[in-house]
């Protein structure tokens, strides 16, 4: 048997998130089935981070164990030729019987998108969260500084949240404006059930001048989810990349520098 990893990029949009789940479409049933067809055998997939109804994914990572003998490429190939539009794998490699998508994982990022402008796009509907009332990113900024080092992140996770610890290690968050758009981008060691989420909807709110920046510290240490706003909407969730130790030697498949999130 050897282990492959894969990357995986998707459109979540059509799918009831990555976990398989009886009398619904998955992004794993799908990739799971269509590595079956290469590999001449059944594959089981275990991602590195397992994403909500419509959230998106740019550099999510699998790994599946396999008697099957072929080549990166054709692993590559093979699989997307089975699988949807909105659903590819970007890579694979073999990499050591150690080697686990979830748990080797040193760091994920995640990225929200707003589009803050008058008009909505039908184009980015579902790819990215509208808001018609214009955000301070600024302030979103300042507010989000609070929520960087090692937090119990209590008051951002979802009640069906299953974690054992709600400690968290936020390496970095920050908020930018790029033209129309008000980008949340934030990078731990893991995320709870809902947390970007729920840290978007409280800096959306604070964006709007609803709250004084100082409210992301008061809810924060609260550690209460009923304070801490509305949860923003899946559409403009992004699941960036996931850093793994250099000795796997895993592609570094993130965005280019300097991109426009319409042009994704």
């Amino acid at each position: 048997m050897s282990r492959i990893a894969v990357g995986v990029q998707y459109d979540g949009s059509a799918y009831a998130g990555w976990q398989s789940q009886p009398g619904t479409t998955t992004i794993q049933q799908a990739v799971e089935r269509a590595l079956s067809v290469v590999a001449a055998e059944p594959v089981s997939l275990t991602c590195a981070g397992r994403t909500d109804a419509g959230v998106h994914a740019w550099g999510q990572v699998a790994h599946f164990d396999t008697g099957a003998a072929r080549r990166a490429r054709s692993w590559v190939l093979g699989a997307n030729s089975e699988l949807p539009p909105d659903l590819s794998l970007s890579w694979a490699m073999p990499v050591p019987a150690h080697f686990h998508a979830r748990y080797s994982a040193e760091a994920r990022t995640y990225q929200y998108l707003i589009l803050n402008r008058g008009v909505r796009s039908g184009l980015l509907a579902k790819r990215a969260t509208w808001i018609h009332r214009p955000l301070d990113a600024a302030v979103m900024a300042q507010a989000a500084v609070t929520l960087a080092g090692e937090h119990d992140f209590s008051a951002f996770r979802s009640s069906q949240c299953q974690a054992k610890s709600p400690i968290r290690r936020m390496e970095r968050i920050g908020v930018e404006r790029r033209g129309d758009f008000v980008i949340i981008e934030a990078t731990a060691n893991a995320f709870l059930h809902h947390m970007v989420r729920n840290i978007a909807g409280l800096l959306i709110t604070i964006g709007k001048g609803e709250e004084p920046p100082q409210w992301a510290q008061a809810v924060l240490t609260g550690r209460d989810r009923r304070e801490g706003g509305a949860t923003a909407p899946a559409a403009g969730l992004y699941l960036l990349a996931v850093r793994y130790p250099k000795a796997f030697g895993l592609p570094s498949v993130g965005l280019p520098e300097g991109y426009t999130p319409d042009r994704l």
